[in-house]
């Protein structure tokens, strides 16, 4: 498995369901609550990405590419 200091950013497309989107900012704005005017200050297109990445390394997306049956 990779380690934080081989990997690399890659900016693609990624299709998601609308409620995997929802939940992933409704829990972003539960661990960081509002500003004193009521703002939420969180990228969450950086959280999905965030999410992604833990996604693919819990799920060993190295062993997965490296098999042809699943191209």
């Amino acid at each position: 498995m990779s380690t934080p200091t081989d990997m690399i950013d890659v900016n693609v497309i990624v299709a998601m369901s609308a409620n995997a989107l929802q939940a992933i900012v409704a829990n972003a704005k539960a661990l960081k609550p509002p500003d004193d005017k009521g703002h939420f200050h969180i990228d969450t297109a950086d959280k999905v990405g965030e999410m992604i990445t833990k996604f693919l390394i819990a799920k060993n997306f190295e062993n997965f590419v490296a098999d042809i049956d699943n191209y």
